[in-house]
């Protein structure tokens, strides 16, 4: 373990770096909040990619976001800038949770005498402290949670003084929010539910004549109406998911109803009983917003990554294919493929779901 010279009440500069989807910039919010708890007057900035910048508005644990745009991808010259101005920040500590090319890059650039990130061969040779990542669960926040905090951890050893992620919504953004949700209820006294109808890629997509059961499902074992969460570039599926409904599933789903941003979809969220749907950024912003949660899972997804906080009070419940065809996962060299979504057939947890609809949608 590398020894910082490094005091709490001293000012420095952190750079905690992590690319890729929300779900992961969510989660990895909790590295700047963690460091920021521990070390109030240290400066914390936190590189992402700009789509995901919606979650980590307003976040007061984050002193400045660093955006890594599209065009260091596809510029060398672009990219070559970009590492120049990181070196130039002067970073004092890098914490890097993404680990591939571009970031392991970045770490090298940033001239850090601290820097940290994942257990791997060539982390090995540019960082002062690597962790090991570990796919299982120990304390029942999900790996994906639990490894991140042993990234702080491994800072000095710094105390970990919050385990779940959070969203910072501003009252005029709810305000907003609850005003078009009143405008809803003012003509029913049904629940309303928030539906991952989506994933964010056809591997992450429950196949819709199945997800269209499910909706089916829960209109009939519930009071409540629908509202449908989705990108614009996938209205296509979204009509196709509508036409595979009951008539009477249809009259529940508030088609019409559109959600502008991200920021809105995260503030209409916050007055709705439930998220229900494809596990992705939808159920992990539900997690950060307090708001309960029932996810399907990819079966190429690690359930015990992503399915922390889950209790038997069913707050939080998830299903995967592996609770229901477990020797399907026994072959480790054995390609797990889109085609076994088909396998998880929606008759398998409705019993599940029907446990969580009597907690949170009656």
């Amino acid at each position: 373990m590398e020894k910082v010279k490094v005091k709490s009440g001293e000012e420095f500069k952190i750079l905690v770096i992590q690319q890729k989807m929300i779900g992961d910039v969510l989660v990895s919010s909790l590295i700047c909040e963690n460091l920021k708890l521990n070390y109030p007057r240290a400066k914390i900035h936190y590189l992402v990619n700009r789509f995901t910048i919606p979650v980590i508005e307003n976040n007061p644990y984050i002193d400045e976001v660093i955006v890594f745009e599209e065009a260091y991808r596809s510029s060398k010259m672009e990219f070559y800038t970009f590492l120049n101005s990181i070196r130039k920040a002067n970073y004092d500590v890098v914490i890097d949770a993404y680990g591939k090319l571009e970031s392991n890059l970045t770490v090298l650039f940033s001239g850090a005498k601290i820097k940290i990130s994942w257990d791997k061969p060539v982390n090995k040779l540019i960082c002062t402290s690597t962790v090991k990542i570990s796919k299982q669960s120990e304390i029942g926040l999900g790996s994906a949670i639990e490894n991140r905090l042993n990234l702080v951890k491994a800072f000095k050893h710094s105390k970990i003084l919050s385990q779940q992620p959070k969203i910072h919504l501003t009252k005029d953004e709810l305000d907003a929010a609850r005003k078009r949700i009143t405008g809803l209820q003012s003509k029913t006294e049904e629940s309303i539910l928030m539906i991952s109808a989506l994933g964010s890629h056809e591997t992450k997509t429950y196949p819709l004549p199945y997800m269209a059961k499910v909706l089916d499902y829960i209109v009939s074992h519930s009071n409540t109406l629908l509202l449908l969460n989705y990108m614009p570039s996938q209205q296509d599926a979204i009509e196709m998911l509508y036409s595979l409904c009951e008539k009477n599933t249809q009259k529940k789903i508030l088609l019409d109803f559109k959600m502008r941003s991200l920021r809105e979809f995260m503030s209409i969220s916050t007055f709705c009983k439930a998220i229900i749907g494809n596990e992705g950024g939808a159920i992990n912003m539900g997690k950060a917003l307090d708001v309960p949660t029932f996810s399907i899972f990819s079966p190429g997804i690690n359930k015990e990554g992503w399915n922390g906080l889950e209790d038997q009070n069913l707050t939080h419940a998830s299903v995967h294919l592996k609770d229901y065809e477990p020797d399907l996962f026994l072959d480790k060299s054995e390609k797990i493929s889109t085609e076994m979504y088909a396998k998880l057939k929606p008759e398998l947890f409705f019993d599940v779901l029907k446990g969580f609809l009597a907690q949170h949608a009656d």
